[in-house]
């Protein structure tokens, strides 16, 4: 029932991210029932305003002193670390593209089963990104929400990894360059290149220079399986592969073997699935959003990424857990 019920427990987050509602509880430190119900204009009767916020203690996204009328609430540590808008690690945007987007394509979710057609009316990942690259608004959402998705995993990446023999980095589909502002944060050695389609350079180019980093980190244009990556001693892949059905992945892979020196890593930033493929169901459930996203796309295990590798030149493998779920692979040439 728990599993079944999931979409109210999901709806629940959803709204409370979208209402603003963690951002001002961490401005307010805490907050009457009555005080919420009133700062957010509900209409709905006190007991409902009880019942969404105890849903939200009991799944400790807001911590409590005292009941019902007398309750005061406040955000949880997890919920002022990653929803509250004024904070570093803001998940958010995430959130709000999974509400607003991707909730409806499930809704079909049967149907993409029966007709191994998209939903959501994408061709192979391409309609989708040729479609918002156009639009500046839904472009910088998407860029924000891959923001919050990313930004644990990139932090995690750039602390755990060894850039202690490299100095250069490419970071292939870079969206609005927050890899390689990470890692060039981290270590001042790293020169880095944020590398994505035309549309996506501006966003970039802001963000580079909001962060004082122009003198080591770029941005170039381009499509990667029509142009060339940079040159670079490390080039990552973050939530790119899994867009894309196997011959399209290796492709990719290759790409990058050629744009690295002897002694160079690929980088693949996913949700990796575990050997057995049930322990990961994270990852498994997002392998199955890409049905919505592009029908030859999947989320893989290490094993997959193994004989990939191998196929497209690279010496051996290795893994790095990361944040949640994902995980970082790296190839070696």
């Amino acid at each position: 029932m728990q599993v079944t019920a999931g979409f109210c427990s999901s709806k629940i987050l959803m709204s409370a991210v979208n209402f603003g509602l963690f951002t001002m509880l961490a401005e307010k430190k805490s907050m009457s029932a009555r005080q919420i119900k009133t700062q957010l204009h509900f209409k709905c009767t006190d007991r409902q305003v009880y019942d969404y916020l105890d849903a939200l203690l009991g799944m400790d996204f807001l911590q409590r002193e005292g009941v019902l009328s007398s309750a005061v609430y406040y955000n949880s540590t997890e919920s002022d670390m990653f929803l509250d808008k004024n904070k570093p690690l803001y998940m958010g945007t995430y959130i709000e593209m999974l509400n607003n987007r991707l909730n409806g394509f499930w809704d079909n979710f049967e149907e993409g089963l029966l007709t191994g057609k998209s939903p959501g009316g994408f061709n192979g990942g391409h309609h989708f990104f040729e479609e918002i690259q156009h639009d500046p608004v839904r472009l910088k959402g998407f860029v924000n929400a891959m923001n919050g998705m990313q930004m644990g995993n990139f932090e995690a990446f750039a602390s755990k990894f060894d850039f202690s023999g490299y100095t250069t980095l490419t970071d292939a589909g870079g969206c609005g360059g927050l890899l390689s502002l990470t890692v060039a944060r981290q270590h001042p050695h790293m020169h880095c290149t944020s590398f994505d389609l035309p549309a996506l350079q501006p966003i970039a180019r802001f963000s580079i220079r909001e962060a004082g980093l122009e003198e080591r980190v770029s941005t170039e244009s381009g499509d990667f399986f029509v142009d060339p990556l940079p040159a670079a001693e490390v080039v990552v892949m973050s939530n790119i592969l899994h867009n894309w059905g196997e011959k399209k992945k290796i492709e990719l892979m290759k790409a990058a073997y050629k744009a690295l020196p002897p002694g160079g890593v690929l980088v693949a930033i996913e949700n990796i699935i575990d050997s057995e493929r049930k322990n990961n169901v994270f990852g498994l459930m997002m392998s199955l959003n890409i049905l919505f996203e592009a029908e030859s796309g999947f989320d893989y295990t290490f094993w997959d990424f193994q004989q990939w590798a191998n196929i497209s030149g690279f010496s051996s493998a290795e893994m790095i857990p990361l944040a949640g779920a994902d995980s970082a692979i790296i190839a070696y040439k």
